[in-house]
């Protein structure tokens, strides 16, 4: 499921950027990111039990930020676009 929401998401900022030529493709992915931010901590709130196993790790806002930090670092890591050849640290020959 997590893949076809990546794939339905960049869809539509495809769709978006397509439709807005003149817009900034960093304010589309901006956006982008907002609302997957929103829904995610919308989602990953905890449950109203106190002693749930499963809401352990998120029963705080700090926690949860914890855990939104370390997907965001994992999927960056993994993603096709994380190292770019325009990036400054890349060696040139």
């Amino acid at each position: 499921m997590q893949s076809a929401v990546a794939d339905e998401l960049v869809a539509l900022a495809n769709r978006l950027a397509e439709a807005n030529p003149d817009a900034d493709l960093w304010d589309i992915a901006d956006g982008m990111l907002s609302g997957a931010v929103h829904w995610w901590l919308y989602a990953n709130a905890p449950c109203e039990d106190p002693d749930c196993e499963d809401c352990a790790n998120i029963r705080t806002a700090e926690q949860r930020m914890r855990t939104l930090h370390q997907l965001v670092t994992e999927m960056a890591e993994t993603s096709e676009y994380f190292h770019s050849p325009n990036d400054d640290n890349v060696a040139h020959a």
